[in-house]
């Protein structure tokens, strides 16, 4: 019987496509580009919905969210993928694969993993301790600390230092468990593994041994938009306030460290697979789910169409069928594999749903893609051909028409002054999207042959990223003493990095959400002043 081959599949969260050493040298990633070497890189790759949940199940159903019904992260109400459309897991066990996922994969509810047979769950904000195996593993060497991924408000987006060593970090431990299951598995069955990290999401606990990777590297500076912005990008400058420029390029270093150090964990993976004897006959795919603004525009993390928002790295390797050192520009999503793992199988696709991608091993008709995000007001659909960008958002029936090719930073937005030539061309790409949402998108937001009109939202204040919440439903209260106060965990997160001056920073969420009291604020103010000899 002819051996059939292992899939791994690794994705990292929120890395923009434009961090790999062989575009950008002034970023340390030798696996990735050793891979790509390797294999087949996609230069022109896309997240068909960019932001997390939605990304991610493009990617398991190769299915849009009219199917799959995450259109947006919403964490407020429980939903489920439907019992009847099927996943790549699914599929893949069916044929006799043994299922792993470890990391963060972003099952929506946590633990209805469609598919998989073994899960290793390291999520960012559990719920319960229990259901985290990242965080009951933390529990044995760190039972003091609840934000285990680094602290979140008020220190999101801002420069800090991980809490843990870095042989006890998220991104170590999920290199631990996928070598340690490769090495369990070796030869003796197929399998399918799903490796995620969590990083360069943030926060950004990059542990001491690679937090000065990049200190007084010539970071470039952000791209300044030249035209006015969508609602949405201004509602994503909220997220962040930047007190200065030093603070913001602090950040964009501790990015680069961040990726670097799955950069680091990956390589281990990969070597874990070559001393099984299994590296050559393994699918290996390497992508993120979306990517990050980081400043580009003036703007801040993903839900955009944008490219630093939307377009993300994708390597795939596997030697009996790609030729090492290749390049793509063929315009390609993460709608596009699973539709490769049941060509490379020969597994027929079982749904009557029509799948929006196709195999990877196909680069053929790649003219376009068509990217999506949210619904009513909040929605917004952009198809990306070679030379433009059509962005249509239902709120406020607001246009974008980029050049991509005169304009690769998408800083000036043709639809401000358009003649008619330009006119011509935005209709012709808007009704490729019509035609889309009617077929694949959400056909409830068509009305006569045309988007249902929304006015414009107004772009909300800054709601917070998430409080944490498995310390407060512990039982056992010798358990719960173990665990540090928010407060000594905000100041710990931050004691060695010199950019951070607490006092300049905005607490009145923490307060109003009762995380955090007044007096604990001075006290974190004072904390901080006298750790840096302020």
């Amino acid at each position: 019987m002819e051996k059939r081959p292992n899939i791994l599949i690794i994705t990292t969260d929120q890395q923009r496509y434009d961090t790999l050493g062989i575009d950008n040298p002034i970023i340390k990633t030798p696996t990735l580009d050793r891979l790509a070497s390797e294999g087949l890189r996609f230069t022109q790759a896309y997240s068909p919905n960019p932001v997390c949940v939605p990304a991610r199940y493009n990617l398991l159903t190769g299915l849009s969210s009219r199917h799959h019904g995450f259109d947006d992260n919403d964490f407020a109400h429980v939903r489920h993928l439907p019992f009847d459309v099927p996943t790549f897991p699914q599929l893949l066990s069916d044929a006799g694969y043994e299922t792993i996922a470890i990391g963060k994969i972003h099952f929506q509810p946590n633990r209805d993993s469609r598919g998989i047979h073994h899960y290793l769950m390291m999520d960012e904000i559990p719920h319960y301790r229990e259901e985290d195996d990242y965080a009951l593993y933390l529990k044995q060497s760190h039972p003091e600390i609840s934000c285990i991924h680094g602290v979140r408000d008020p220190l999101y987006m801002m420069p800090q230092t991980s809490m843990v060593e870095l042989n006890h970090h998220g991104s170590v431990w999920a290199a631990d468990r996928s070598i340690e299951t490769i090495k369990r598995i070796g030869s003796k069955r197929p399998f399918m593994m799903w490796t995620g990290f969590v990083h360069p999401h943030p926060p950004l606990d990059v542990p001491k041994e690679y937090a000065d990777l990049y200190k007084d590297a010539p970071i470039k500076p952000c791209v300044k938009a030249t035209s006015p912005l969508s609602w949405l990008a201004e509602e994503n400058k909220n997220i962040v306030d930047y007190p200065d420029e030093a603070v913001l390029k602090r950040f964009k270093e501790l990015y680069y460290s961040a990726i670097t150090l799955v950069d680091t964990q990956i390589q281990r993976i990969l070597d874990a697979l070559k001393e099984t004897g299994e590296l050559d006959n393994t699918l290996i795919l390497f992508c993120s789910d979306h990517g990050e603004m980081l400043g580009d525009l003036g703007t801040f993390q993903k839900f955009l169409p944008h490219d630093a928002s939307a377009r993300i790295p994708m390597i795939l390797r596997y030697p009996p069928k790609i030729k090492g050192g290749t390049q793509s520009d063929a315009l390609v999503s993460l709608s596009d594999i699973l539709p490769t793992i049941l060509d490379l199988l020969n597994i027929p696709y079982p749904a009557p749903h029509a799948l929006i991608g196709k195999s990877l091993f196909d680069l053929t008709d790649r003219s376009f893609t068509i990217l999506e995000h949210g619904k009513y007001e909040r929605r917004w659909l952009s198809i990306v051909t070679v030379n433009y960008k059509y962005t249509y958002y239902y709120g406020g029936a607001r246009e974008e028409l980029v050049d991509r090719i005169k304009d690769p930073y998408e800083q000036i937005n043709l639809m401000d002054k358009p003649d008619a030539s330009i006119r011509k061309l935005a209709e012709g790409f808007k009704a490729q999207l019509l035609d889309w949402e009617f077929k694949h998108g959400l056909s409830d937001h068509l009305f006569d042959g045309n988007f249902v009109q929304y006015a414009t939202p107004t772009p909300m204040a800054f709601a917070g990223t998430g409080p944490i919440i498995f310390p407060s439903v512990i039982n056992d209260p010798i358990e719960r003493s173990q665990i540090a106060s928010l407060a000594s965990q905000i100041i710990n997160s931050v004691q060695h990095e010199p950019s951070i001056d607490l006092s300049r920073h905005d607490f009145s969420y923490m307060i109003k959400t009762g995380q955090l009291t007044m007096a604990e604020v001075d006290s974190i103010i004072l904390a901080d002043k006298k750790n840096k000899g302020r």
